[in-house]
């Protein structure tokens, strides 16, 4: 019952510092939240994105978009995924995103840290384990961004858009 009543205080207090509640769900069939990260969506593997799904959108969503980094990285956080204007209707991105700037539903890939488009796995030094967090953005509008976007511009033309977001995060070290 204690618990029950803490979770219920911490949720009021996040309600009223941010004006609403976090109902947007992420999940992945390729791994689940908190758990390692299977080689095949690594650079040790096939480098395939990840599947990615997600319920209990925004009504009046226009696109998604994802982004994904490392915060481990030796050098500061590391971008493995920047895709966005992926249609408000769209609930689930199939694994191993073709690595193209548009892909058929619109949706446009950024640049990622390895200065390629698309996702680039995680492809920690060796040692401990990284997080990788992937980040769903439910926004009111299609952006207009065009070329190489970067995580930083993608976070710069979706402020003030933001319906909802959602995170999901996986391990992985080599």
């Amino acid at each position: 019952m204690l618990k029950k009543l803490i979770i219920l205080s911490l949720l009021v207090s996040f309600v009223s510092v941010t004006g609403y509640v976090c109902a947007l769900d992420l999940k992945s069939f390729s791994f689940r939240e908190g758990t390692y990260i299977p080689k095949k969506y690594t650079c040790s593997g096939g480098n395939y994105s990840p599947s990615l799904e997600w319920s209990d959108v925004p009504s009046n969503t226009e696109s998604f978009a994802i982004i994904c980094d490392d915060p481990d990285a030796p050098g500061g956080v590391w971008v493995h995924w920047v895709i966005f204007n992926i249609p408000g209707n769209v609930t689930r991105l199939r694994e191993n995103i073709p690595k193209v700037y548009q892909l058929p539903n619109g949706a446009i890939q950024g640049v990622n840290d390895f200065g390629r488009i698309g996702y680039g796995g995680p492809c920690p030094p060796p040692g401990r384990p990284h997080r990788y967090f992937f980040k769903l953005y439910a926004l009111d509008t299609k952006l207009n961004l065009s070329g190489k976007v970067t995580k930083e511009e993608l976070l710069s033309a979706m402020r003030g858009h933001v319906l909802d977001k959602a995170c999901l995060m996986g391990f992985y070290s080599r």
